[in-house]
């Protein structure tokens, strides 16, 4: 790596750390509490897995340059600047055992926002060239395809074409007007495509007006994984364009959770500016539609089910009711997993972890504490609201050889509507 990308990365870590930054070095009290909220920490037991110690190349460059000590410390050499091969070290640290999950955020005893200290650190290792490989291009197809895994407008034409055809109804696409507009992510084009047909089905029965926007139609966010708030902004923009543009009154975020993330907390912040529509999550959309009676179900899950709480989702947005509305509707034998809610576990594959091949072991042991939850309430059937989630945890529990299905609940509310109501 070049000195001059190594310095351009250091500049960057210097500029990440703003005033909250700087608070939460300085009152951190090194309690460790942050670990135990960790699953990479708590399955391992390696002490580097502590979430705060992800940060310390960020923390030196704060010491270094903002606190008196600490320049001290450099000047009398007891403190070395931050090397290439340090950042090179940190990057299984910052990308590979850290989803940016915001449990550890959770339990700081003072506050500290560890997972928003996290993503800022990743801007310095995006611009001194220490991003992992994998999300560096998902990040370069996102900003010239328009998707992180190279899904173009036409292969959701194709799927459209079969979403129409099993369901006998019209997928609307750049209508002006439309009161919603859904978004999808690239993993439910590809793997869960039944998502898009459970749009139709449910819209339908509501009777709402709604469309896709050929040129935003993808939710996922790369930059937000990757660390870039450049790329970010890019592919929010991308978004509120094609909102403003058709006047639609809410953009509807999909089952994922950096997606929303991206879209409804860092995206008015990152284009200066309040957008000109509301962003809901699916699963707040349907609870909505619940409550005005307008989701009407004739039929309910006998099995014993539970439900993985998405950290976007439950922790970092709230959304931790809703769901289980939505469950009251269709289910019969519905227990919750320990630790459920806000306080879940993550599935482990969040924030770009889970497109990191190398370290999948690391994943998989990690994917213990979901296990454990799993096997507390021994469920026959898992339901979730984040794609990502689903393949993450589908890995884990083929690698455990646990035996259990998994659904989207949007699909399983489409599943189970009144026929007579969804029908063309």
């Amino acid at each position: 790596m070049s000195s001059l990308t190594l310095e351009r990365g250091l500049y960057d870590l210097k500029a990440a750390i703003d005033a909250p930054i700087a608070s939460f070095f300085s009152s951190c009290v090194h309690c460790g509490l942050c670990a135990e909220a960790c699953l990479f920490y708590v399955e391992t037991g390696d002490p580097k897995y502590t979430p705060i110690r992800k940060l310390e190349p960020l923390r030196r460059v704060w010491e270094q340059e903002y606190t008196l000590f600490g320049k001290l410390k450099k000047l009398v050499g007891l403190s070395k600047a931050v090397t290439d091969d340090e950042l090179e070290e940190w990057k299984e640290l910052l990308y590979a055992s850290c989803t940016m999950c915001g449990r550890c955020s959770q339990v700081c005893p003072v506050g500290n926002d560890i997972a928003y200290m996290v993503k800022k650190a990743r801007e310095g290792m995006v611009s001194s060239g220490h991003a992992p490989a994998p999300l560096v291009g998902a990040a370069t197809r996102a900003v010239k395809i328009g998707s992180p895994m190279g899904v173009k407008w036409p292969a959701v034409q194709n799927q459209i074409k079969h979403v129409e055809a099993d369901t006998g109804l019209k997928i609307p696409v750049d209508v002006q007007g439309a009161e919603y507009m859904p978004l999808l992510s690239s993993m439910e084009i590809i793997n869960f495509p039944e998502y898009l047909g459970a749009l139709a089905k449910i819209f339908k029965q509501a009777g709402i007006t709604w469309t896709l926007a050929s040129k935003a139609f993808e939710a996922t966010n790369a930059g937000h994984q990757i660390g870039s708030s450049d790329i970010e902004r890019e592919l929010v923009v991308r978004v509120v364009d094609e909102a403003e543009r058709l006047g639609v009154k809410f953009v509807i975020g999909p089952e994922c959770g950096h997606a929303f993330n991206a879209i409804r907390w860092d995206g008015p912040e990152l284009i200066g500016r309040p957008y000109k529509f509301r962003v809901l999550h699916i699963i707040e959309l349907l609870d909505q539609l619940r409550a005005e009676g307008r989701l009407k179900v004739d039929s309910k899950v006998t099995e014993r089910l539970t439900f993985h709480d998405p950290c976007n989702m439950a922790r970092k947005s709230g959304i931790v009711n809703e769901q289980r509305n939505l469950l009251g509707m269709v289910a019969t034998n519905f227990v919750d997993m320990p630790d459920n809610g806000i306080h879940n576990w993550c599935c482990g594959g969040g924030g770009g972890a889970n497109s990191m091949e190398e370290y999948e072991h690391l994943r998989l042991k990690a994917f213990g504490r979901k296990r454990w939850q799993l096997e507390s309430v021994e469920p026959e059937l898992l339901v979730t609201a984040c794609a990502n989630c689903r393949l993450t945890i589908e890995e884990g529990l083929e690698h455990y050889k646990m035996e259990i299905p998994i659904a989207g609940l949007t699909e399983m509310i489409a599943e189970h509507l009144k026929e007579d109501e969804s029908a063309a």
